[in-house]
Parts: structure tokens; C-alpha cells; sequence
């Protein structure tokens, strides 16, 4: 074989081969997906490369041969550079493991027809020799094939083009920059082949401008590729790494428009409708100003802040980290959101949880010390009383006349008894209710026979103000010792010859029970500590103990019995406590 020097097939040959090499060791160097580009360079190369040796040769013979052999290149190439779209874009996996083999059907068969062309003349009706000048081509009359070969060609490439567009329109500036050069890449040596097919530009009959466009275009790429590692990170491992973080994530430019952000940061927002690549910030926080103002920051700042979605309300921290360029000159800004209601909500009902266990050891250490002074005094005294009555220290008559002082203060030792062990109940194995119909009144006159002793001796009146039927829905033995406690605690609190006030009153859905004193009244400091549930203690009028105890079962007791307690109280004035039970549904007679 003879082969002629001319500038065309020396560029085609030398850059042929230049782009073989390259492509060899970008596949060796790039990842499984990205593989495919280099072997789209290796398929214009390859193309390239042998239609330089077919514009070298001068003979229709030789010509043909190295036509036959360069369609290895021209038919693989559209072919690869479509898996390679579909694979950096990410395709469902599962369909192109019938999609990879069924690109490669229309190309196997083309090449079979052109190997076979002498045949049938489907490719190539005809071919003959032009001479023009210095320069040798071959000139073909196209036959029905070679339309169909091409067409599938240019629906490949834009197959290719249009599913890298689709992806990544909305990528950011170096995706999009990415993108351009892939597209261009694709686009341009089309353009190139259209004016060669429809003789637009032909600056000599018979050559062929497309191999040296594909070729001198993605020699470029491939050198963009190879030097500044174009496609070293994929947009959609970006993207994965993106959705991976549970934290919403905005990205804002100088100006203040979206430029970046994930799903997550969509969904902490109030305004999901308006996210979108160029928003402007004053837009989608229209209604948040402190955001707005985090967004200024030139410094890292974080905020708490509060919103409701979808009627959930969350707490959401927000950070703002200034994006700077190399220069320190600030270019944009990174928002940061993370839910923290439930670590909040946690945190609160810890320290809540941490409060009332304070206040429960705090109650438990106060009790032993009732029961060993409030209890272990007053017995181990009657004990001793009765050790020296035994051994003749004290007479009969002395005994007798200490008999009122002891009874007393085993009135008061009963009822911290009954309380401690009520409390105790409660506290370890918790508080069996029992609701039942009760006539409240009943109840008070009840109270009132048993406690009339003690307020006899102080020369207290107990006036009672009663409805005859106020019947409530509550734990007869609970509303016992709270009825117990309000009254020993009016009489305990009031002065002597004075007047403790039982009332009842029944209205709408609720009867009121209020027992009022005309005493010592409560301090504000104390009143809040009853209000609160914090235990306390003072003493009556008469030096009478207390504990505290009895008020934080009283308040406790109201609220198991669904009812409320409520207390007015000045100082130097007297006290009034008043509860609220819900009333009994009285069935109506039939006629």
C-alpha cells in the first residue's frame, strides 16, 4: 500500500493517537461510571486515527478497507457516550442492565451491513475516487442504511445531551460549568457532521469535517479531565452526600439568593412552595426576621428559634457560617437547621423530672425527721407519764389533771399519723381512687362532731353555712382527710373566741367548699410555697405542731378527685381555702 503526506491525515493521525493514549489513561485513572467518557475519547480516536490513514491512502480499495475498520470507532462512540450520560446521571441500575446491551444492537448490525456491503449496497450504493489538487478522497452515493446509521447517531448523542441537561439545570456554578463542557463536547461536532451532510460547508468535495471536529473537541475534554480533575467528584455523590445530612442546609450568595440547598432545609421551612434556586432570602423569611439578621452576620452565630408546621411546633437551632474566598472577601452564606424539640423536650422533662426528685428527697428527709420528733416526742412522753405514775412519782390526781394536755396532743400525733400513712401509701405503691356519690355536707358535719372537742378548747365556733344537697362524685376517704386537715388547720391557725366558717355552695356543674379562719393569715412567701406544693411548717396560735404534710396531700387529693383548690390569704386577716368538686349526675324520675 501506498500512503500520501497531506496536512489532513497527518492531524488526524497525530491527535488519533495522542487521544488513544489519553484515554487509555484516564480509564486506568478515573472512576467505574466516569470510565465511559474515556472510552468515548478512545472511539473518536480511534475514528480519527484511521481516517487519517484513509485520507493518506490513494486507491478506492485501500480506502474502503480503513473505512470498514474506522466504523469500529464511529458506531461505538454515540454508543458509549449515551451509557456514560446514563451512568453519571445516575440511572435506576436495575434497567440498564437491559438498556447497556440493547444500545449496542443497532451498531452491531450496522457493522455486519458494512462488512457485507458488496452484497447488498445497503450502506453504500456506490463509491469512486476524488481527486482534488494533492489531496485523495472517497466518494460515496449513501445508500438506505447509511440514513438510518446516522439518525440513530443523532438520537443517541441527543439522548446523551438532554438527560445530562434535565439532571443538572439546577446544579451549582460548578456543576453547571461541568455540564457545559459535557453538552458542548456533544454538540458542537453534530453541528459539524449536519454541514457536512447537508454540504453547507465542504472545503473539499468528499472530506469529512466530523472526525476532526469530535476529535479536537474531546481531546480538550479529555485534557480538562486529565488536569483539573473535571469530573473527579460526581454531581449525584454530591447530591447523596447532601440528602445524607439530617441537618436542613441553605446556601446563599452574596446577594442573598439560594444558590444550594437539600431536601431536609426544605422541610423545616414554613414555606416549602417557595424554595428554589435564585429565591431571595427577604422572601422566603419574610415572616422570620431574626433569620434574616443571622444571614448578615459576618461572624458564625447561632440562634434558637421557634415555628409551627403542619400544627407540630418545633424548636429549631439555626447556624450562619459567612462563606469568604481565599481572600477573606465574604461571597455568601451557609444556613445550618437542626431540630432540637425532642432533645429540649427532653432536656426539659429531665430537669423537671430532676426537680421533683429533689423535692421528693427533700419531703422524705423532712418526714423522718416528723417521725422521729413530732411522733417519738408525744409517745415517748405518755410513756414516761405512765412509768412514773407506775412507780408512785406522780398521784392519781396529778395524772388526771395532765389527762386534757395529753389528750391533746394525741389529737395532734392522730393526725399526723393518719397523714403520714395516707402519704406513704401514696408514695410507694400509689393512690387507689374509689369514686362514689357523696353528700359533701354530710361529710363536713361529720368532720366538724370530731374536731369540736379540740375547737372547744380553744372556745372556737364553728359555723356552718350548708346545702343540704350538694352531692359530688369523689373518694369518701380522700374528701375525709381533707375536710380533717382544712378544719384542724383553721382552728389550729385562729385565735381564740374566734369563728372558723364551713360553707358549701352548689352552682352550674360544681360544688364549693370553703373553710374560712379569722387568724394569723399566710405570709406571701408561704402563700407561693402552697400554691407551688413546696412543704413547710408553722406553728398555731397555741404552739400547736405541724409538719406540712397535710396541705400536700389536701392539694393532691383535690386534683385526683378532678377538682380545684384555690386560697386567699393577707396576713394578720385570716385565711379562706376553698376546693371545687364536680357535681353527681342525679337520674330524673319517670312518670
Amino acid at each position: 500500500m501506498e500512503f500520501l503526506t497531506n496536512p489532513f491525515a497527518s492531524f488526524l493521525l497525530f491527535f488519533g493517537l495522542a487521544g488513544g493514549i489519553l484515554s487509555i489513561v484516564l480509564f486506568i485513572r478515573l472512576q467505574n461510571s466516569i470510565k465511559w467518557m474515556a472510552l468515548t475519547l478512545f472511539a473518536f480516536s480511534f475514528w480519527g486515527f484511521f481516517y487519517g490513514v484513509e485520507l493518506a491512502s490513494k486507491s478506492v480499495e485501500e480506502m474502503l478497507i480503513w473505512s470498514k475498520v474506522q466504523y469500529l470507532g464511529l458506531l461505538a462512540a454515540p454508543t458509549f457516550w449515551l451509557i456514560f450520560s446514563l451512568k453519571y446521571t445516575d440511572f435506576d441500575p436495575k434497567k440498564l442492565q437491559w438498556i447497556v446491551p440493547a444500545v449496542f444492537v443497532v451498531p452491531a448490525l450496522t457493522y455486519f451491513i458494512v462488512l457485507t456491503n458488496s452484497i447488498h449496497h445497503w450502506h453504500y450504493k456506490s463509491n469512486w475516487l476524488i481527486q482534488s489538487e494533492d489531496y485523495y478522497f472517497l466518494g460515496i452515493e449513501k445508500g438506505p442504511w447509511y440514513y438510518f446509521q446516522t439518525a440513530y447517531a443523532y438520537l443517541t448523542y441527543l439522548l446523551g445531551t438532554v438527560l445530562l441537561w434535565k439532571r443538572y439545570r439546577f446544579a451549582n456554578k460548578r456543576f453547571k460549568l461541568q455540564t457545559k463542557i459535557l453538552i458542548a463536547g456533544g454538540v458542537i461536532p453534530i453541528f459539524a457532521n449536519i454541514f457536512y451532510q447537508t454540504s453547507l460547508f465542504k472545503p473539499y468535495e468528499g472530506l469529512d469535517l466530523t472526525p476532526f471536529a469530535f476529535l479536537t473537541c474531546y481531546l480538550i475534554l479529555g485534557y480538562f479531565i486529565a488536569r483539573f480533575n473535571l469530573l473527579g467528584v460526581q454531581p449525584i455523590a454530591r447530591d447523596r452526600i447532601l440528602e445524607l445530612v439530617t441537618r436542613g442546609l441553605i446556601v446563599f450568595d452574596y446577594n442573598h439568593r439560594i444558590v444550594d440547598f437539600n431536601s431536609a432545609a426544605k422541610k423545616l421551612c414554613t414555606r416549602p412552595e417557595d424554595f428554589k434556586l435564585g429565591a431571595k432570602a427577604n422572601l422566603l423569611f419574610r415572616d422570620r426576621p431574626e433569620i434574616l439578621t443571622l444571614i448578615d452576620e459576618l461572624e458564625p452565630k447561632s440562634i434558637e428559634s421557634s415555628l409551627e408546621i403542619e400544627g407540630n411546633k418545633l424548636i429549631l437551632k439555626i447556624e450562619s457560617v459567612p462563606l469568604k474566598n481565599k481572600n477573606q472577601v465574604y461571597s455568601g452564606t451557609l444556613l445550618l437547621f437542626e431540630d432540637i424539640t425532642e432533645s429540649i423536650q427532653t432536656k426539659e422533662k429531665l430537669q423537671l423530672q430532676a426537680r421533683e426528685l429533689q423535692q421528693l428527697n427533700d419531703l422524705k428527709d423532712k418526714f423522718f425527721g416528723i417521725i422521729s420528733h413530732d411522733l417519738k416526742g408525744p409517745i415517748f412522753g405518755v410513756k414516761e407519764l405512765i412509768h412514773l405514775t407506775q412507780n408512785g412519782l406522780i398521784s392519781e390526781k396529778e395524772f388526771i389533771e395532765m389527762l386534757p394536755e395529753i389528750s391533746k396532743n394525741m389529737e395532734h400525733v392522730a393526725i399526723l399519723l393518719e397523714n403520714l400513712l395516707a402519704w406513704t401509701s401514696s408514695q410507694l405503691r400509689g393512690e387507689y381512687l374509689e369514686p362514689q356519690t357523696l353528700n359533701i355536707s354530710t361529710l363536713i358535719r361529720n368532720q366538724t362532731n370530731l374536731l369540736s372537742r379540740i375547737a372547744k378548747e380553744k372556745k372556737i365556733r364553728l359555723h356552718l353555712e350548708l346545702e343540704e344537697e350538694a352531692l359530688v362524685v369523689a373518694d369518701k376517704n380522700m374528701m375525709e382527710l381533707i375536710l380533717r386537715n382544712l378544719i384542724s388547720n383553721a382552728i389550729k391557725f385562729s385565735d381564740a373566741e374566734s369563728v372558723v366558717k364551713i360553707s358549701t355552695q352548689v352552682e352550674e356543674n360544681w360544688a364549693t367548699v370553703c373553710v374560712q379562719d379569722y387568724g394569723v393569715g399566710i405570709s406571701k412567701e408561704n402563700l407561693e410555697k402552697l400554691n407551688s406544693g413546696v412543704s413547710f411548717t408553722t406553728r398555731g396560735q397555741n404552739n400547736e405542731s405541724g409538719t406540712g404534710l397535710g396541705m400536700i396531700l389536701v392539694k393532691e387529693y383535690i386534683m385526683k378527685n378532678k377538682g380545684e383548690l384555690k386560697i386567699q390569704s393577707q396576713k394578720g386577716q385570716g385565711s379562706k381555702f376553698c376546693f371545687s368538686l364536680p357535681l353527681a349526675e342525679i337520674p330524673h324520675s319517670q312518670d
